[in-house]
């Protein structure tokens, strides 16, 4: 499961994708519910959803979900149960990419 904002749908978390699929063979996108949470999240679910679905489509279709979920700012688990949570480090280069920077390049080309 991968859960984020992906406000929007870039680069670096096409690479958490792909790794995340490399792990597990599917992936369950989960895309937190913050429409009109403040400015910094400017795109709907479906419009989330939409980018998501134009990147992953030609190559991906059929492995992976996308689902709204609430503004989850906490995740708790109480005993083991089959799963685990870890991080995926990726390449400095892919760390680095910004949403908030990408937001800013839309809002100064008029596209947001």
């Amino acid at each position: 499961m991968l859960m984020g904002r992906y406000q929007p749908w870039h680069l670096g978390h096409r690479k958490l994708f792909e790794e995340a699929l490399d792990r597990v063979g599917q992936v369950c996108i989960m895309i937190r519910d913050v429409q009109g949470w403040n400015n910094s999240n400017p795109f709907s679910f479906e419009q989330v959803k939409y980018f998501i679905q134009r990147d992953l489509d030609p190559i991906y279709q059929g492995q992976y979900h996308v689902i709204l979920v609430p503004n989850v700012t906490e995740i708790l688990y109480g005993r083991d149960v089959g799963y685990s949570i870890n991080k995926i480090e990726l390449p400095d280069e892919i760390q680095q990419i910004s949403a908030t920077k990408i937001r800013e390049e839309m809002k100064t080309k008029g596209l947001l």
